[in-house]
């Protein structure tokens, strides 16, 4: 039942309140209003090292995720997420691709790879998607531009994917530095609410 979903909102933005924030705002007040729990994260506000590549999680095969030696928030963080039915992605694009926060927070989910020394490639842990994933992200150039011509996308799928997520909807905010405030059109709300809903459906 609907009551019983809960979706994890991750985002990767500088700014509360931008154009990103609020497009994932509407997007868990669908969810909400079919009953489900949201709850929303800024990586600006949480804790994250940067990964040193030490690879320590990825050599031993057995568990959902290997263990990071790194002592801050980003067990808490993929704990938040392995509770929900569904999980959002969100970040602005910066120099084409998602905002440092974001990347650095990506980078860290190696952890659902194994990989030890001696193998030329990681593998993924499992290849299970018990969550649905949309992706929200938000560019200067014309949308369609920002989707196809560079990274942004691709980016957030993969990292849905590691999260064990299966995409169902992706948003991307075009022309979205025109004004210092500037806020989503109508269609990007109602966009957002239907997928808001698709989650939790």
């Amino acid at each position: 039942m609907a009551g019983q979903r809960k979706v994890v909102a991750i985002v990767g933005s500088y700014r509360r309140g931008g154009v990103v924030d609020q497009v994932v705002d509407e997007l868990l007040a669908a969810a909400a209003s079919e009953g489900a729990q949201v709850e929303k994260l800024y990586l600006l506000d949480t804790q994250i090292e940067f990964c040193t590549n030490c690879r320590l999680c990825t050599q031993e095969r057995e568990g959902a995720r290997g263990i990071c030696p790194i002592a801050d928030q980003m067990v808490r963080v993929l704990d938040l997420v392995e509770s929900a039915d569904a999980v959002v992605l969100a970040s602005p694009m910066n120099f084409g691709t998602v905002t440092a926060l974001m990347k650095r927070f990506i980078e860290r989910l190696v952890c659902y790879a194994y990989w030890p020394w001696g193998m030329a490639a990681p593998k993924l842990r499992s290849k299970e998607r018990p969550r649905r994933a949309v992706l929200i992200a938000s560019s200067a150039a014309p949308a369609f531009m920002a989707r196809f011509l560079t990274p942004i996308v691709k980016v957030l799928r993969q990292a849905a994917e590691l999260l064990g997520g299966r995409t169902v909807g992706v948003i991307m905010v075009g022309l979205a530095a025109r004004e210092k405030r500037q806020e989503p059109g109508p269609g990007i709300r109602a966009k957002a609410r239907l997928l808001g809903k698709k989650l939790v459906s």
